[in-house]
């Protein structure tokens, strides 16, 4: 446990362990309420939290210390099934989609209208939930008062699991495969009654492989358009408190965010993975749970707590560091600005130089190439870090004798970045499909070169993600590709390096074929969002140590938790395997655990494969494996989905199964084999 639990709370909380909400269609949604015990004499604000994650079981252990905590406080605490998950009637669609948020609308009504519910409500969530309640905020339920969205993104092609730069991420297919997995499991019949088996069934014949879905959608067209509030932020007029971490894969959207809208708003970015902050790592946690509260009592109680009298944006400024497999903390401190963007921001230019080196001022022109190996990239780490053994970037030497390097001197004095570093270049490629990777990395005066911040590029999406346009080969094109925002220390003596490749796996898929890349030196250029320490910083008071809510209920492993995270490489044919297991998946005690306040017992593991060889990126091969299981005595539940990607030079191919047994007997099992016609990827 990372956080203090709190047992002496104002308010005596009650549970309501199942509730169903009435939808107009005729559904019902299923929710778990927490309420101050005299919430029906004394009506409070409610806090949604609306996502497809089980309340009742997958999710147990999480919820409770959070939503009692708020109850506790005097807000009526909502977590809601979306249709087709858990307990609620229905089909999952799809994430984000429509009808979702409709039902959201419909929900919020419902919280306003009880007789619990002073009529204010507040909507929150972690990343499917930032997501939608920023989805949700710009349909404007009046209701819906203000909201906290955390770790999600404003853009839903540019910014999340699937598409990075117009580069296929193989998080669209780790994501997905969990997804078809988590879709296929049945409601508890403990809740439902005997029509669980029919629902359960019906789920399973709308299932589908969501990687092959979102694979069809190579382009940012209307699919990603709709629930990307940054297509037009003034239909959000709550306030909103947007937060993420510097590990997260969703830092970038905070600072969208706060220049987009127009409503009051505030940002925060620890050093966090993706997790709430009173319980994540990298630390250092903060009382995220009382931060929530100053912000609902201001919006839902209209007490004036401070908050919005306070600096718009607060960040931590990330020491240097040597790079580990996980840092249970990042060293550095909080600072803080005023306003986003700041005007305190400067811009400093670093030119990259024929010699290899990056200077202040334009130093020798040339041009420089390089052809990466295919397993460029096996340094980076995870796309969005968890807080997991294994996922933070490691020393990046062996990445970058890979790329194309260019150094710094060692720095007179210390600087400090805040924001998203820019890259203009002028290059060529001799292919039409081609990709670029780009690292900002810190090397210490032993030769550890440590990962600041990335971004990759399909170049045939440098003008525009809706209208790619392929590369004519040879031609040499201007290229303006933006970093992921960080904030980082680089101390005296140290350098700067700056470090291009033309792949970069495991992270994304690589380009059709062999590619190589020129570039202009001389004619290119990094750009640093320079930040100068402030006194506001050192006036910033500090955060409340983390704490919440004991959880009410008890949860035993009954097998011991198992993860393994391994590259092998073959010295014959060069190919590299990257693995990953989990006994346990997103269970916190076990490979199998024990609920025992419903009497359950789950279980999760996950296996995760990518191979490829090191000259062919047509060897890319990406295979998943879920199993889920749910057992109550004799009624014993276990799904099994597997995903496989591999591709050719001109379409990808997603084979899956899914496989669904009730006790011994196998009543549902399917298989998919699509091609998806490669789209300028």
């Amino acid at each position: 446990m990372s956080y203090r639990e709190r047992s002496d709370l104002p308010n005596a909380v009650r549970e309501i362990e199942n509730a169903f909400i009435p939808l107009a269609d005729g559904c019902s949604l299923a929710a778990r309420i927490w309420l101050p015990n005299d919430a029906e004499k004394h009506p409070v604000p409610a806090i949604l939290e609306y996502i497809p994650y089980r309340k009742r079981d997958f999710m147990r252990a999480r919820d409770e210390p959070m939503h009692h905590y708020l109850a506790g406080h005097g807000y009526a605490a909502v977590r809601v099934d979306l249709r087709g998950s858990g307990d609620s009637d229905g089909i999952l669609i799809d994430e984000y989609h429509s009808q979702e948020q409709a039902d959201a609308v419909e929900v919020i009504a419902w919280l306003a209208s009880q007789t619990w519910c002073n009529g204010n409500v507040g909507m929150t969530g972690i990343s499917w939930g930032g997501f939608n309640c920023l989805q949700v905020a710009a349909r404007r339920p009046p209701a819906l008062k203000a909201i906290i969205s955390l770790c999600a993104a404003d853009d839903r092609y540019a910014d999340d699991a699937h598409y990075m730069g117009g580069c296929l991420l193989n998080e669209n297919q780790i994501w997905g495969t969990v997804l078809f997995g988590l879709n296929a499991l049945p409601p508890d019949p403990e809740i439902v009654g005997p029509r669980w088996r029919d629902m359960w069934l019906e789920r399973l014949r709308h299932d589908r492989p969501f990687p092959a879905v979102w694979l069809g959608h190579q382009r940012r067209d209307d699919y990603w358009k709709q629930g990307s509030v940054c297509e037009d932020f003034s239909r959000i007029a709550c306030p909103v408190y947007a937060i993420s971490g510097w590990a997260d894969g969703y830092s970038n959207a905070v600072g969208r965010l706060l220049s987009g809208l127009s409503c009051p708003r505030k940002g925060l970015i620890g050093p966090w993975a993706h997790a709430f902050p009173h319980n994540a790592l990298p630390g250092p946690r903060i009382g995220y749970l009382q931060e929530a509260l100053r912000w609902w009592d201001q919006w839902l109680k209209g007490i004036d707590t401070g908050i919005m009298a306070e600096p718009m944006l607060r960040a931590w400024m990330q020491e240097s560091v040597r790079p580990q497999p996980l840092h249970h903390e990042r060293s550095g401190r909080w600072v803080a600005e005023a306003t986003w963007p700041s005007s305190r921001i400067a811009t400093g230019n670093w030119y990259l130089d024929a010699a290899s080196a990056l200077r202040e001022t334009q130093g020798e022109t040339g041009w420089l190439g390089i052809r990466s190996p295919q397993t460029t990239g096996s340094a980076g780490g995870d796309w969005c870090g968890f807080g997991a053994e294994g996922e933070a970037p490691m020393d990046q030497r062996a990445d970058d004798g890979r790329s194309l390097i260019f150094d710094s001197p060692a720095l007179a004095g210390d600087i400090e970045i805040l924001g998203a570093p820019r890259v203009i270049l002028h290059l060529s490629a001799n292919a039409p499909q081609a990709l670029i990777a780009v690292r900002l990395n810190d090397v210490a005066p032993d030769g550890t070169s440590s990962l600041v911040t990335y971004g990759v590029l399909n170049l045939s999406h440098r003008v525009s993600h809706e209208h790619p346009q392929p590369l004519k080969p040879g031609e040499a094109v201007d290229v303006t590709m933006q970093l992921n925002a960080i904030a980082h220390r680089f101390p005296a003596g140290h350098q700067l390096r700056l470090a291009l490749s033309s792949s970069y796996w495991p992270l994304v898929w690589p380009a059709p074929t062999p590619v190589t890349l020129s570039v202009e030196c001389g004619a290119s250029r990094l750009e640093l969002p320079l930040r100068a320490p402030h006194q506001l910083d050192d006036a910033l008071a500090p955060f409340s140590p983390a704490e919440a809510a004991p959880a009410s209920s008890q949860q035993s492993a009954l097998t011991p938790q198992e993860f393994t995270r391994s590259y092998e490489r073959d010295l014959t044919t060069h190919d590299t395997v990257y693995r990953l297991f989990s006994a346990g998946g997103d269970l916190e005690t076990g490979a199998v655990m024990h609920i025992d306040a419903i009497n359950m017992d789950l279980g999760h593991t996950v296996e995760r494969k990518f191979s490829i060889g090191e000259s062919d990126p047509l060897s890319a091969r990406a295979e998943i494996t879920e199993r889920l299981m749910m057992r109550r005595g004799k009624w014993l539940i276990r799904v099994r989905v597997n995903t496989e990607l591999t591709a050719d030079a001109s379409q990808f191919r997603l084979r899956a199964r899914l496989s669904a047994r009730e006790g011994d007997e196998e009543v549902f099992a399917r298989e998919w084999d699509e091609s998806v016609p490669r789209d300028c990827l």
